[in-house]
């Protein structure tokens, strides 16, 4: 339990600063006066003012803020505060100061995999067979627990994944197998068939097979940093498309609600990564960056998107928008985040006492 809620806080505390230091940066690249960097929300615990700014850690860790110069659209301000003032500054400023905060929450997942991949390299599942079924394309075509595939279709193939693309993508046309059995490369022609599968969601989809299963044998490929750079880059690409996928499909209703969690799960989570060693625990952390970048980028207002799609408004129409509505949209944020506040607490209580 100890452990758990450490991981919980070393993992958030991380995931927050990023997050408020790359709203910091950006308002002081633009001039804006920060009155307060805080991790954490309520009483200040420890912290020190440095020039105009109070860097302080604060008693409750979900959560932390940057509290800048003229923030509130009517606050009062004297005239020399005005040229460092939030409100002040040009819409597109204001548009670039907010969207940081989700964005350094991506740039932490680039920087983790960076590293993973530089010290660690690419770890690949090899295209070896580990058994194939009887009465399926692969079966009558003769490929054997052991071939290791080399290529289709004159393409190379260096991963299991590669493979599977070329099966999915074939419409179940004839693939030419280039397989290595021994020190000999033979050629095998398999017709993939369509078969009745589920997808990474659950749903119930078609897709082309050749009936083998992997050996599990892995290898790794060593990169230079060019290399883990585009790797890293492309790993949060798709980690985020899978996510952003997910929440569609929850909205939808095609995932159940009960998948979510809150900070219970997540805590429980960071201790079972944290457990597994340092990889595993950073891994975990970018992952998590990610989702929250997603969260924060959703168009509701108290969330950084929706302070987007006001600025968004804003620049369309060329004026703020009245206050009054501003006011009305938070108060209705505010209550959408609460009830997935409560909706993810009972989750995460019936989880450890009711399963």
């Amino acid at each position: 339990m100890i452990n758990n809620v450490f991981a919980f806080v070393v993992v958030l505390g991380i995931l927050i600063f990023f997050h408020e230091l790359g709203h910091f940066l950006v308002a002081r690249l633009f001039g804006v006066g920060v009155e307060k960097f805080s991790l954490g929300f309520g009483p200040k615990i420890i912290g020190k003012k440095f020039g105009m700014t109070d860097y302080r850690i604060s008693a409750i860790p979900l959560g932390g803020y940057v509290k800048m110069v003229g923030e509130e659209p009517d606050a009062e301000l004297s005239p020399e505060d005005i040229p460092y003032s939030f409100t002040h500054k040009h819409v597109l400023k204001k548009m670039l100061i907010v969207a940081a905060g989700p964005f350094f929450n991506l740039l932490l997942a680039v920087i983790i995999f960076f590293f993973i991949f530089q010290f660690n390299g690419n770890v690949i599942l090899k295209a070896t067979v580990g058994g194939v079924e009887e009465g399926t394309p692969a079966f009558e075509s003769g490929v054997q627990a052991g071939d290791e595939i080399v290529g289709i279709n004159g393409s190379p193939v260096k991963s299991w994944d590669e493979m599977a693309v070329l099966i999915t993508e074939s419409n179940g046309n004839v693939l030419v197998f280039d397989v290595m059995r021994g020190n000999e490369v033979i050629a095998l022609e398999i017709t993939p068939l369509k078969k009745a599968a589920k997808n990474l969601f659950g749903e119930d989809i078609d897709r082309y097979v050749i009936g083998v299963t992997s050996a599990g044998e892995i290898y790794t490929e060593a990169l230079n940093p060019f290399q883990a750079v585009s790797q890293s880059i492309a790993q949060t690409y798709n980690i985020t498309k899978l996510t952003i996928v997910s929440i569609v499909k929850l909205i939808q209703g095609r995932i159940s609600a009960k998948t979510l969690g809150g900070p219970i799960m997540i805590a429980e989570m960071a201790g079972q990564q944290a457990e597994a060693g340092s990889l595993n625990f950073v891994f975990f952390i970018s992952l998590l960056s990610i989702n929250l970048a997603i969260l924060n980028f959703l168009p509701i207002p108290v969330l950084d998107g929706g302070h987007l799609m006001f600025f968004f408004i804003e620049l369309i129409i060329r004026r703020p928008i009245n206050t009054r509505v501003r006011e009305i949209a938070q108060q209705t944020g505010m209550v959408i985040l609460l009830t997935l506040m409560i909706f993810v607490f009972y989750n995460d209580i019936t989880r450890v006492f009711f399963e």
